[in-house]
């Protein structure tokens, strides 16, 4: 990733922290949730990988290829169901701007600083979808009326804290906000 070597360090433990709880959340939740939940963590981790900053031990010039290729199937799953569920639109969108950083990683040669890569209009447009879900999934709680936990602790489905739909929605806002940081780096 450019920029700031501390910054990519940041990104990349909040991503592999998110996917950590994502692939915790996948062993709580009922099967159906479970597709998400691996889409979620399938993301945080590949966010987590490329956001090593250059220079460090991590991804080689060759998986920029490995990601756009891993993110173009993930594409075509949240794709070809096409299931009511709005998270799915947004794990294709998600997708789709993960293949769109792998490419341009893979132009810039991931340690390559200097030149921007990317085109801008595609880099703006994914920053202001980003954004708005960024905002909206950190505004919808406070719209809601969320005020507290709603029982003791651990309260929820079988799966305890981690089944939670909370935290399905915290995930994806601060996966959310690693994209945006992201894509302003790319």
């Amino acid at each position: 990733m450019h920029g700031p070597p501390l910054a990519g360090l940041l990104l990349t433990a909040l991503c592999a922290g998110v996917a950590g709880l994502c692939l915790l959340r996948m062993r709580a939740v009922a099967a159906e949730e479970r597709r998400g939940a691996a889409g979620d963590a399938l993301m945080g981790l590949g966010m987590a990988a490329m956001a090593l900053p250059a220079g460090l031990p991590g991804p080689a010039a060759w998986t920029a290829g490995a990601f756009a290729v891993v993110f173009g199937a993930a594409f075509v799953r949240a794709v070809l169901p096409l299931r009511a569920a709005g998270h799915h639109l947004h794990h294709a969108i998600g997708a789709l701007a993960m293949v769109y950083m792998a490419v341009a990683m893979g132009a810039a040669g991931h340690g390559g600083h200097g030149a921007t890569t990317g085109l801008p209009a595609v880099t703006a447009g994914l920053l202001a979808y980003y954004v708005l879900y960024v905002l909206y999934g950190g505004l919808r709680p406070v719209a809601a009326g969320a005020g507290g936990p709603r029982g003791p602790a651990g309260a929820g489905a079988a799966g305890g804290w981690a089944a939670r739909p909370e935290l399905a929605g915290a995930c994806r806002v601060c996966m959310g906000a690693g994209m945006v940081a992201m894509l302003l780096a790319l």
